[in-house]
């Protein structure tokens, strides 16, 4: 146990006598966690440019485009004709224009089929798929209620009237990202993503350091030449420094920017817990292959968006190569990324995601006798030498 302490000591001496160390460790996060958060702050995209070409001029016409238009998402350009609509998407002056075709109103009313035209930019993913959702929301909406106005004159009463013209009423909620935003999915695994990166970063550059100063020696004599106390000791600083920094993202930064916790907290800290102590020996194992600390950090760096994208985060992970799902599956952040979206943002619990659990802790003993052997195999090559 004294072992224990002297190492971590030791590794909060290092950190601050390494500048390298100290702005990947103890700055990086805390400026990355808000610098990254603050892209997606807004969550929603509002004030999306379509252009309207209403060439029925019509009531019908009008009530559509007011209707649009007071979509908070949306803002409506009005244009004279299609030419000069298509002119400003493709100059980048809107992402679409709604083209309403003359005689809508006639057709409507006489319960004949009327057409409008959207032409979105899919060339930017985010507000086409917005403006499509909106666009087709309102068209049903403002049919139905044409329909409806059709069936009172007919003699119906408005009950009877509003069953005939919405035969099938579709009663849509969405559960757990209640508007569908795209900031409020990525920023949880955003933020959990980071505080990975940064972790394998500074506890591999750490390890490199070591054996670029040829330091490894004086690391494991401070235990008395025992490996696991110099392994748990060094880990042991960077495990408490992240679950503070964990902990502060669930309070702080979920709170700024507006992020919902469903789930346990309890079970959240446990996963939590069990991801930091599989991340710590992989960042020892991978850090001690490197004999120069700038490029541990360089090599390091890189991995960050490969890992985000083969982890199932961005992409279902079902529909990823099988290959890629292979190397997927020996990434800590794979089954954590599963388990921690279940509790923290759909309410699962931990027996809701028993097999991802099992799997993470699968990968804790596997990268945890990894990262043993490694060190005990350069800790005997060192006393050799020394």
């Amino acid at each position: 146990m004294r072992g224990i302490l002297f190492v971590f000591f030791r590794e909060l001496k290092r950190i601050g006598e390494d500048h390298s160390l100290l702005l990947t460790l103890l700055i990086a996060p805390l400026l990355y966690l808000f610098f990254y958060g603050s892209i997606y702050s807004y969550k929603e995209e509002e004030n999306v440019k379509l252009v309207v070409v209403d060439d029925d001029k019509s009531s019908l016409s009008r009530l559509l485009t007011q209707q649009i238009n007071n979509l908070q998402m949306v803002d409506v350009i009005i244009e004279p004709s299609v030419d000069r609509a298509q002119h400003l998407m493709y100059e980048g002056g809107c992402q679409g224009y709604l083209y309403i075709d003359k005689g809508l109103e006639q057709k409507v009313l006489s319960l004949r089929q009327g057409n409008v035209v959207l032409a979105v930019n899919a060339g930017r993913f985010l507000p086409s798929t917005d403006l499509i959702a909106a666009v087709t929301k309102i068209c049903l909406a403002v049919s139905a209620g044409v329909r409806m106005q059709y069936f009172e004159m007919k003699g119906l009463t408005e009950q009877t009237a509003l069953k005939e013209a919405m035969p099938v009423n579709l009663d849509y909620h969405p559960m757990f990202n209640e508007s569908s935003s795209y900031g409020a999915f990525l920023l949880p695994g955003l933020l959990m993503l980071i505080l990975q990166q940064t972790l394998l970063l500074g506890l591999a550059e750490s390890v490199a350091a070591e054996r670029m100063k040829k330091t490894l020696s004086d690391w494991f004599l401070v235990t008395n030449d025992n490996i696991l106390q110099g392994i748990i000791g060094k880990g042991l600083f960077y495990f408490f420094l992240f679950a503070s920094y964990a902990l502060f993202v669930l309070t702080i930064n979920f709170s700024v920017f507006h992020l919902t916790l469903q789930g346990n907290a309890g079970a959240l800290m446990f996963l939590i817990t069990v991801f930091l102590l599989t991340l710590i020996p992989m960042a020892m194992w991978i850090g001690s292959f490197f004999k120069s600390q700038l490029l541990c950090l360089q090599i390091m760096a890189f991995s960050s968006y490969p890992i985000f994208l083969i982890t199932g985060y961005s992409w279902p992970f079902r529909m990823l190569p099988v290959f890629i799902q292979v190397i997927s599956s020996l990434l800590p952040t794979t089954p954590f990324m599963q388990a921690y979206i279940s509790v923290a943002q759909q309410g699962g619990t931990l027996s809701d995601n028993i097999t991802t659990v099992i799997h993470l802790l699968a990968l804790f003993i596997l990268f945890s006798c990894l990262c043993f052997w490694r060190f005990r195999w350069l800790a005997r090559k060192s006393f050799q030498f020394s």
